[in-house]
C-alpha cells in the first residue's frame, strides 16, 4: 500500500496497480477499518478500483496526525474478506437486436455467433467494484475476454434505462435513460434504481450480478408485475435458479 498526499486535505492509498477481485477485497477492508476508527475530522472516504481517497479537515489534524491514528500497519495485509456468503443478485436480460442493437457487432468483432455472446455472458458472476457514472451504474469486474469489445466510435443520444452493455473489458447496465458509448446487447426489465425506495439500488457495491436470459414474453410479464406493483423479488432476483 502506498500513501500520497493529493492536496492539504486529501490522501490517497493505493494498492496494486490492477482491477482484481482480491485488489477490491484489500479495499473494501481497509475502508472499513478507517471507517471503523470514526475519526474526527475525516470528512469523506472513497473506495475506487485500486485506491482509497480520504478528504480530511486540516484544521483539526494533519497528514501525519491522520495517519498515525489510522494505523495502516497493523493490517500486515492480512484483511480479504471471506466471500463465502456473498449476495449474487440476478438480473434477467433479454438479448436481441432489438433492445440489443450492438449484439450482432460485439459477435462479429469476437468471431462468435450471438447465441455463443449471451452464452458466455450469462456464465460469470460479476463483481460490483463500485457505483458511479449515474446513480446505480454497477461497474463490474470478471468479463470474459472473449467479449472484450471497445467502445462506439460514436456516443449514442439516448440509451434506454435498463440496457446492458460491453465497453472493453467491462460489461455493465443503464439504470436511467442516458448518453453513452456502450455496446449495447440487452435490456433488464427490472428498475434497477429507483430513488423512492428505501434501498435506492438493487444491488451494492461488493455485491455480484449474474444476468441471465429471458424471452419477450418473460421480459414483457416482469414489466407488468413490476408496473401493477405485484414484482416477485425473490422469484426474480434473489433466488433465481438458472
Amino acid at each position: 500500500m502506498e500513501i500520497k498526499i493529493i492536496n492539504e486535505q486529501s490522501i490517497a492509498l493505493y494498492f496494486k496497480e490492477e482491477i482484481s477481485e482480491s485488489n477490491y477485497r484489500d479495499v473494501e477492508s481497509v475502508t472499513k477499518h478507517i471507517h471503523a476508527k470514526r475519526i474526527d475530522g475525516i470528512k469523506d472516504v472513497i473506495p475506487s478500483y485500486r485506491a482509497i481517497m480520504i478528504n480530511f479537515d486540516n484544521i483539526k489534524l494533519n497528514f501525519k496526525q491522520l495517519i498515525d491514528i489510522l494505523d495502516l500497519k497493523q493490517l500486515n495485509g492480512e484483511h480479504a474478506k471471506d466471500i463465502s456468503d456473498k449476495t449474487i443478485i440476478h438480473i434477467p436480460v433479454l438479448y436481441n437486436s432489438e433492445v440489443g442493437p450492438d449484439l450482432p457487432y460485439v459477435a462479429k468483432h469476437n468471431k462468435l455467433t450471438t447465441d455463443e455472446v449471451i452464452q458466455i455472458h450469462t456464465q460469470n458472476e460479476y463483481l460490483v467494484y463500485m457505483l458511479g457514472f449515474m446513480p446505480g451504474f454497477p461497474f463490474l469486474g470478471g468479463l470474459d475476454s472473449r467479449l472484450h469489445t471497445p467502445r462506439r466510435d460514436e456516443p449514442r443520444v439516448k440509451i434506454d434505462a435498463g440496457s446492458v452493455g460491453i465497453a472493453n473489458n467491462q460489461t455493465g447496465l443503464y439504470p436511467s435513460d442516458s448518453p453513452g458509448g456502450w455496446q449495447i446487447i440487452g435490456r433488464t426489465p427490472l428498475k434497477v434504481f429507483d430513488i423512492n425506495d428505501d434501498e435506492m439500488s438493487l444491488y451494492q457495491a461488493g455485491d455480484y450480478i449474474k444476468f441471465y436470459s429471458i424471452d419477450e414474453n418473460t421480459f414483457n410479464d416482469i414489466q407488468s408485475e413490476i408496473a401493477e406493483n405485484r414484482f416477485n423479488k425473490e422469484k426474480w432476483v434473489l433466488n433465481h435458479v438458472d
